[in-house]
């Protein structure tokens, strides 16, 4: 076929049957956009090499062809990117530098709302990483009274951060920021 010969079938294939194949396309991705480039891609697979096609019906069989095999290879490459998209790190993920530096200021002020034995047994417990009983003998207080401290004051620091800085029963969003400091 000489190259007007292949130029001419593509234009009469686009002109003749390209609302044909749209549909078809549609078929299988549900909007027009996608089918049309869909058809597209298609169509540059079929006539991007050079094929024994000698009229529109031949082409447009091959086309369809090209249509199925060219969905199918987007849906595998979909669904295995899907399986793997867990695996790759997500920039909104990770807080910049900014964020974390905004979060520290935020933890700092927040912990000065607490009164001194409050903030002390914060300290003490999620930043030196005591355990409860360490915390009473360090400051000298029971261990019900430690508790009744970081109990209060997580409740006060969950009032002051809100939603925005979530921190669990063992404040270890407040130790990562406070760490950093």
């Amino acid at each position: 076929m000489s190259t007007t010969g292949w130029h001419g079938l593509l234009e009469a294939v686009v002109r003749e049957r390209g609302a044909s194949l749209t549909a078809y396309a549609r078929l299988f991705t549900g909007d027009r956009v996608s089918a049309e480039d869909l058809v597209q891609e298609a169509l540059v697979r079929t006539f991007g090499r050079r094929r024994d096609l000698h009229d529109i019906p031949s082409a447009e069989a091959y086309v369809r062809q090209a249509i199925r095999t060219s969905f199918l290879d987007r849906a595998r490459r979909t669904t295995g990117w899907r399986a793997r998209r867990h695996l790759l790190a997500d920039a909104t993920d990770a807080p910049g530098p900014e964020r974390s530096v905004v979060a520290r200021l935020d933890v700092q002020a927040a912990l000065t709302t607490l009164t001194p034995r409050e903030r002390a047994c914060v300290v003490l417990r999620h930043f030196d990483d005591l355990t409860v009983p360490e915390v009473a003998h360090e400051l000298s207080l029971s261990d019900g009274a430690v508790k009744r401290y970081l109990s209060d004051a997580v409740r006060k620091l969950r009032a002051e951060l809100g939603p925005e800085i979530a921190i669990d029963d063992e404040l270890v969003v407040v130790r990562a920021h406070v760490k950093g400091a």
